[in-house]
């Protein structure tokens, strides 16, 4: 299957649209069938040293990440600075005070990518990524990669597996409850997904870190790159 990346109908919707917030319902039951959170946890947890400092990128609502907090903060103990970076964020403040309670000191930051890059972005020790890569081409992400690379000590990402057997279980999307932009949106995220090692082969050369970049459960597929 030939990559193919397009526009999906949830960046273009207001933030507060019925149809959006139906969306990012589907996608925490979308991401919980998927086991994202599971598969980054596993990455995060050989992470040496500890990351204090983690950025996440195209961070939503931010409940992913305040679950992979809740698995790893007693394991971590120390204090995590945690920057949740997304265009239209949407992040509560029940959510940001439930890192508060774990020691985890999260800030909201509303921009894209490139303007952050451009402009704000701080050497961190972390970067995440969840179901954020595959809205770029490979142009875009060989910047993006470069600039990680420069930034940080470790960059993680769990994106859609690009195969037929995942585009087949869109049928059963609407079993769940999911509306039209959900079900839209699936079939182009697929077709934008990755296999095989094409994030390997974007990461600078000679960088100083490991890869390891491989198909995660039924699903999705995991990058890893860590400084040596």
């Amino acid at each position: 299957m030939i990559r193919v990346v397009e526009p999906e109908l949830l960046d273009e919707l207001p933030a507060n649209d019925p149809r959006a917030l139906h969306s990012r319902r589907d996608l925490r039951l979308i991401n919980s069938w998927m086991g994202n959170a599971r598969h980054l946890i596993r990455s995060l947890e050989a992470i040496r040293p500890r990351p204090k400092t983690i950025v996440e990128l195209g961070a939503g609502d931010g409940r992913l990440m305040l679950k992979i907090a809740r698995t790893l903060a007693p394991k971590w103990k120390s204090p995590v600075q945690l920057q949740l970076l997304d265009m239209k964020p949407v992040v509560s403040s029940e959510t940001l005070q439930a890192f508060r309670e774990m020691g985890w000191c999260a800030e909201v930051l509303a921009s894209n990518l490139q303007d952050w890059l451009n402009g704000s972005a701080q050497r961190v020790d972390l970067i995440v990524a969840n179901l954020f890569l595959h809205h770029f081409r490979e142009d875009d992400l060989r910047v993006f990669f470069g600039h990680f690379g420069r930034m940080s000590h470790a960059f993680v990402s769990c994106d859609p597996r690009r195969w037929q057997p995942s585009l087949w279980t869109i049928n059963l999307l609407p079993l769940l409850g999911c509306n039209g932009v959900t079900l839209h949106d699936a079939r182009i995220s697929i077709r934008a997904g990755f296999r095989a090692s094409e994030l390997t082969a974007l990461w600078p050369a000679g960088s100083g870190f490991h890869l390891s970049e491989r198909a995660a459960g039924y699903a999705s597929h995991l990058f890893c790159a860590s400084r040596l």
